[in-house]
């Protein structure tokens, strides 16, 4: 039995989110801090496939996964919309998120808001960004507890995950679900798992996360 992963995360070409009066860095670390968002979303902004590892192991589904920035002019951090589509049905997405990127002391957190409404109404809406300037972060549904903490690694990539239990989901019999995240360059690597109260895995994919490849952007 193949299994769906529920995918988090990701990110855009902005600054981070702006430190507090009361502890303002040296204007070389305002800098890094901005460096650091502005890598994480040249490698996160896009369009990726888990086609070939769906062809090479019949346990992964065959998932497209798109990222693209919305609200530009903020300059609280970068925010992404995410869209998730299995390649048999595309024009009906079974993720639609939108993640804000902040930094952290020892690295940047994603975190996962759910868009307001019905999420089914901002399908393919990565094609025109404009269908967000309806509403503004105030009106998102922050999932709490389920924000990704990323760190880097000394070979070049960030890694992270949710912590613990916090990320609360009743998805299938769930009580949490944990999510894994790998960013490269030019790939993803996310292992999203859903967890009953005796901490049994009730679904996700069982051997390892799905591997996303960047593709070319569709039309």
């Amino acid at each position: 039995m193949r299994h769906l992963l529920c995918c988090l995360l990701i990110l855009t070409p902005f600054a981070c989110q702006a430190p507090s009066a009361e502890s303002t860095p040296p204007a070389d670390a305002v800098s890094a801090s901005r460096d650091v968002c502005r890598e994480l979303a040249e490698w996160m902004t896009g369009c990726f496939s888990s086609a070939a590892q769906a062809a090479a192991d019949p346990e992964y589904f065959e998932v497209r996964l798109v990222m693209v920035p919305i609200w530009r002019a903020r300059d609280d951090g970068p925010w992404l919309y995410i869209e998730q589509a299995v390649a048999t049905a595309l024009d009906r997405p079974y993720r639609q998120r939108v993640y804000h990127l902040v930094r952290e002391a020892d690295g940047v957190r994603s975190e996962v808001y759910e868009l307001p409404g019905d999420s089914i109404d901002f399908a393919g809406a990565w094609r025109d960004v404009a269908a967000f300037d309806g509403f503004a972060p105030a009106d998102l549904v922050e999932r709490e507890g389920c924000a990704v903490h990323l760190r880097p690694a000394p070979s070049g990539i960030w890694s992270g995950s949710t912590l613990d239990d916090h990320c609360r989901s009743d998805f299938r019999g769930a009580a949490y679900a944990t999510s894994l995240i790998t960013l490269h360059r030019d790939s993803i690597e996310s292992w999203d798992r859903g967890f009953d109260a005796g901490g049994e895995q009730v679904w996700g994919a069982v051997k390892g996360g799905y591997v996303f490849d960047r593709v070319e952007m569709p039309e």
